[in-house]
C-alpha cells in the first residue's frame, strides 16, 4: 500500500473543511453528548496554536475527537458519568464507525474486536444457548446490559439498534450489582435526536445471506423526536451444513425534552428468530497424543453437523424502556431508568458424543458412529454401538423481568475539595418458567464421517407423558417443570474527590440483598418428590481508585475493586441455578481486581491509546457442569493477570486504525482436584490481538475509494480445568472496499475469513463449533 508523502505536521494543519470531507458524518452519534464535568478536565474542543503556518480561521484545526478514538465517549450509564478516558478501569469500546466498516451484524461479531472475550455454548436439561460470553476467561452470560440495564434474555442479539458496544473489564459489582467477575458488556442503543436522518442498508452474499436494515429519525419539534430502526435477516452459515437463521426486529423510540432540563426517552425493542442451534463437533483424543482436540482436526469435514431435523431455536424477545433525566441545577442531576422484559423460547438441540469405541474405530480406519444423544439417552437406530449420554431436553421457556435504577449525580465543593458523588438504588426481579418435553423415539446414532440429520418424526410429547424420557439431574431427579426467580435490592454510593486539579481519589461501595428460589415439579413424583429450594445472600462490594490527570490528554490510575456472584444468579440462562448441599449455600463466588493503567488522547484527539496491567483473583469459582449445564460452586481459587493494550483513531487524514493486544497469564491456585492446581484457566488464551485499518483515498473526488482490512488472532486455549483438551489458535483475515457515489449513496464489499481457515469461535469443555468459512457480503446503503 502506497501513501503520498505527508508529514504529521501537515496533517495537523489541515483545514476544518478538509477534515470534515474525509470524516464520516455520523462517527459521533448525535444523541449522545459528552458529559464534561469541570473537574474531569475534558476539553470541548481543541484549537490549533496561533503559531501554526497559517492563522486564518479556515486553516485552523477544530476537532472534538473522532469516532475511532473513544477516549471521550460516554460509557452509556448514568451511574458512570465520566467518559472512557476518566473512568479508572480498562474499557474497550466498539464504536459505530468501526461496526459500519466491518458490516457488523450481531453482538458476537462486534465483540470479536475486544481481546479477552470468548464465546461459549451451553447445554443441559433446560440448556443454554444464544449469546454466551466469557470475559478474561470468566462467565459473563449474566452480565449483558443495554443502556445500563440488564438484558436477561437468552438469545442472539442483532446489532441493528446498536450505537456502540462497550466492555468494562474487571469486577464492577459496585456499579452493576452481583456478577461481573471478568467484566460487563453494555450496548448503547440508537436514541432519537434533533437531526432528521433517513437511512437504509441492503446486504447480500455468501451462504444465501440477505439482510436489510432501516434507521429513520424525525424531529417533531424543538425538543421532541421519533426514531425507528428495523431489521430483516436470513442466512445460512458458510462451511456448516444445515445451519440457518431467520430473524427480524424493530425498535421504535420517542424522546421528549431533548436539550431541556427534563428529558424522557421511551423505547421498545422486539426481536424474533427461528434458527438451528449448532453444538459443534466432539472433542476426542487421538491415540498417542497428550491432549484432546476437535475431531475436525483429524480429517473430519468442518461442514459436518450432527443434529437432527427436529432441532430448533425459536425466540421472541421484547423490552420496554423508559429513561428519564432531570437537571435540578448546575450541581445536581437525577436519572431514573426503568425496563420491563418478556422473553419466550422454544428450544431443542442435539450434541454428538464420540466415545472411546467411536474414537478407536475412526483412528483405526473402521466405520465410526457418534451418540447423537436425545432425552432418552440410548438412541441406537442405525449404529452398532449402544450407549447413553445426556443431552438438552426440548423445552419451552417463558421469562419476564423488571428493573429500575435511580441515580443522583452531584458536583459540589467542600472547602478546597471538589466532589462528584454518585448515589442511588437498583431494584430488579426476574422470573423464569420452563416445561420440558421428551421424544418417545430414540434419536438414531449418526455416522461420524457422513452424518444424516433426517431422522423423521421422533414424536415429541410433554415430559409428564413420558417420564422415563426425562433426564435425571443426580440428587434432584428427573422433573418435567421448573420455575424460579431472583429478586435483588441494591444501594450504591461513591465519591470522587479532587485534592488538586490533577489528582483525585474515588471510592465507594454497593450493598445488595439477593433472594432467589427454584422449584422442580412433575415427573414421577413417587420416585422423585418435588423440590423447592431458596436462598438469600447479603453482599457488600467496595472499590477505590487513585487517579492522576496531568492534563486533558492523559489519565493514570490505580484501581482495586471487588465483585460477588451468589448462587442462583443464572435464573434464565442456567439449567439449575441453585442446588441443595454445600455447593449451593457455601460462600458466594468472590473476585478482586488490582489494576494500574494509563490512557491517552493525542494528535488533537484524533488518536486514543490505553495500557493496563491487572491481576484478577477469583475464589470459590462457579463451574458449569459439562453434562447438565448446571452452575455449581467449588472451592477453586483462580487467577488471571496480564497486560492489555489498545489504540484507535486517525493516524493521518483518511486513514483510521483500531488495534488491541492482550497477554494473559492464568492459573488455578487451589482446587479440590489436586491435579488441577497450577493448570491454566480454561478458555483463557496466552496471547490475543486484533487489528483493523482502512484508508479513504481521494475522498472529495468522484473516483473516491476506501479500502483496508485486518485480522483477529487468538492463541490456542484449554477447554477444561485439567488442561487435557485444547483447541488450536484462531486467525481470521478480513477486508473491505467501498465507494461513495455522493454524500447519500455508497456501495461496499466485505470479505471474512479470507484464508478459509478452520477456526473455532464457540467453545465448551467437550466440544467446539467451527466458525464460518470464507464469506463475501456486498452492501448498498443510502442516507439522507
Amino acid at each position: 500500500m502506497y501513501f503520498a508523502p505527508l508529514s504529521v505536521m501537515g496533517a495537523i494543519l489541515l483545514s476544518t473543511q478538509a477534515m470534515a470531507a474525509i470524516t464520516p458524518k455520523s462517527d459521533t452519534p448525535d444523541g449522545h453528548k459528552k458529559r464534561n464535568s469541570k473537574n474531569a478536565r475534558l476539553p470541548n474542543k481543541v484549537v490549533s496554536n496561533k503559531t501554526d503556518i497559517a492563522s486564518t480561521d479556515e486553516e485552523r484545526l477544530t476537532v472534538s475527537g473522532h469516532g475511532f478514538n473513544t477516549m471521550h465517549q460516554s460509557v452509556g450509564l448514568s451511574r458512570m458519568p465520566q467518559d472512557v478516558m476518566h473512568t479508572p478501569q480498562n474499557i474497550n469500546v466498539v464504536p459505530q464507525a468501526l461496526m459500519r466498516q466491518q458490516n457488523v451484524k450481531s453482538l458476537d461479531e462486534a465483540l470479536r474486536n475486544v481481546p479477552g472475550v470468548t464465546a461459549s455454548i451451553g447445554e443441559g436439561a433446560g440448556g443454554m444457548n444464544g449469546d454466551q460470553f466469557l470475559i478474561r476467561g470468566f462467565q459473563a452470560q449474566n452480565d449483558i446490559y443495554e443502556d445500563g440495564l440488564r438484558d436477561f434474555g437468552v438469545y442472539s442479539r442483532d446489532s441493528f439498534n446498536f450505537d456502540s458496544v462497550s466492555v468494562i473489564k474487571g469486577p464492577s459489582s459496585e456499579v452493576f450489582g452481583n456478577g461481573t467477575t471478568g467484566g460487563a458488556i453494555n450496548m448503547v442503543t440508537k436514541a432519537p435526536t434533533l437531526k432528521n436522518r433517513y437511512a437504509a442498508e441492503f446486504s447480500g452474499g455468501s451462504g444465501s445471506y440477505y439482510r436489510g436494515t432501516l434507521d429513520f429519525n424525525q424531529k417533531i419539534n424543538d425538543s421532541t423526536a421519533f426514531r425507528i430502526t428495523g431489521m430483516g435477516d436470513e442466512h445460512n452459515v458458510v462451511g456448516r451444513d444445515y445451519i440457518y437463521s431467520h430473524r427480524w426486529g424493530v425498535a421504535p423510540s420517542l424522546a421528549f425534552g431533548l436539550g431541556k432540563r427534563a428529558t424522557l426517552i421511551l423505547q421498545y425493542m422486539h426481536q424474533q428468530e427461528n434458527s438451528v442451534p449448532d453444538f459443534g463437533v466432539p472433542v476426542v483424543k487421538k491415540p498417542g497424543n497428550s491432549s484432546s482436540g476437535p475431531i475436525t482436526e483429524y480429517g473430519i469435514r468442518r461442514t459436518n453437523w450432527y443434529g437432527t431435523d427436529s432441532d430448533q431455536n425459536a425466540t421472541n424477545d421484547n423490552m420496554e424502556t423508559a429513561r428519564f433525566s432531570y437537571k435540578l441545577n448546575k450541581h445536581i442531576t437525577f436519572y431514573d431508568d426503568l425496563r420491563g422484559g418478556e422473553y419466550y423460547r422454544t428450544f431443542a438441540a442435539s450434541k454428538a458424543t464420540c466415545d472411546a469405541t467411536c474414537t478407536a474405530n475412526y483412528f483405526s480406519g473402521k466405520e465410526a458412529w457418534v451418540a447423537r444423544a436425545g432425552p432418552k439417552g440410548a438412541g441406537n437406530a442405525t449404529g452398532p454401538y449402544p450407549g447413553s449420554s445426556m443431552a438438552p431436553l426440548p423445552y419451552e421457556q417463558k421469562s419476564w423481568s423488571v428493573q429500575n435504577v435511580a441515580t443522583m449525580v452531584a458536583d459540589f465543593n467542600t472547602g478546597f475539595l471538589k466532589h462528584q458523588v454518585v448515589a442511588g438504588f437498583d431494584i430488579e426481579r426476574v422470573n423464569d418458567v420452563r416445561s420440558q418435553s421428551t421424544y418417545t423415539r430414540n434419536k438414531p446414532y449418526a455416522n461420524l464421517v457422513n452424518p444424516n440429520p433426517y431422522v423423521g418424526d421422533l414424536n415429541l410429547v410433554p415430559g409428564d407423558s413420558n417420564t422415563a424420557g426425562l433426564v435425571s439431574l443426580g440428587a434432584l431427579g428427573a422433573k418435567s417443570h421448573s420455575n424460579g426467580y431472583g429478586f435483588d435490592t441494591g444501594i450504591f454510593l461513591f465519591d470522587q474527590i479532587w485534592f488538586t486539579k490533577w489528582l483525585s481519589v474515588k471510592g465507594g461501595f454497593r450493598w445488595d440483598r439477593w433472594k432467589t428460589a427454584y422449584n422442580m415439579t412433575g415427573g414421577d413424583v413417587s420416585k422423585n418428590p418435588d423440590i423447592h429450594l431458596k436462598d438469600t445472600s447479603n453482599v457488600f462490594n467496595p472499590n477505590v481508585s487513585l487517579i492522576a490527570t496531568p492534563d486533558e490528554h492523559q489519565t493514570y490510575y490505580f484501581t482495586w475493586a471487588s465483585s460477588t456472584t451468589p448462587m442462583g444468579m443464572y435464573v434464565t440462562n442456567g439449567s439449575v441455578p441453585i442446588r441443595p448441599g454445600t455447593n449451593s449455600f457455601a460462600s458466594p463466588e468472590k473476585s478482586q481486581l488490582y489494576e494500574v493503567g494509563a490512557k491517552y488522547s493525542i494528535l488533537h484527539d484524533r488518536l486514543g491509546a490505553t495500557i493496563s496491567l491487572f491481576r484478577l483473583d477469583k475464589g470459590n469459582a462457579i463451574n458449569m457442569d459439562p453434562v447438565t449445564g448446571e452452575a455449581q460452586g467449588s472451592s477453586d481459587r483462580q487467577r488471571n493477570q496480564g497486560l492489555e493494550l489498545s489504540v484507535g483513531g486517525i493516524i493521518l487524514p483518511g486513514w483510521n486504525v483500531s488495534a488491541t493486544y492482550a497477554l494473559y497469564d492464568s492459573s488455578t491456585l487451589a482446587s479440590g482436584t489436586a491435579a488441577n492446581v497450577g493448570k491454566k484457566v480454561q478458555y483463557v488464551p496466552h496471547n490475543q490481538a486484533t487489528l483493523w485499518s482502512v484508508y479513504n483515498a481521494f475522498p472529495t473526488k468522484p473516483y473516491n475509494i476506501a479500502f483496508g482490512g485486518g485480522l483477529t488472532w487468538r492463541q490456542g486455549v484449554w477447554l477444561d480445568a485439567g488442561n487435557t483438551a485444547r483447541v488450536p489458535a484462531n486467525l481470521d483475515f478480513s477486508a473491505v472496499i467501498s465507494h461513495r457515489f455522493n454524500e447519500h449513496w455508497k456501495i461496499s464489499m466485505n470479505g471474512y475469513n479470507l484464508a478459509n481457515r478452520l477456526n473455532y469461535q464457540s467453545l465448551f469443555s467437550n466440544r467446539a463449533t467451527p466458525s464460518a468459512g470464507r464469506m463475501f457480503l456486498g452492501e448498498v446503503s443510502v442516507a439522507y
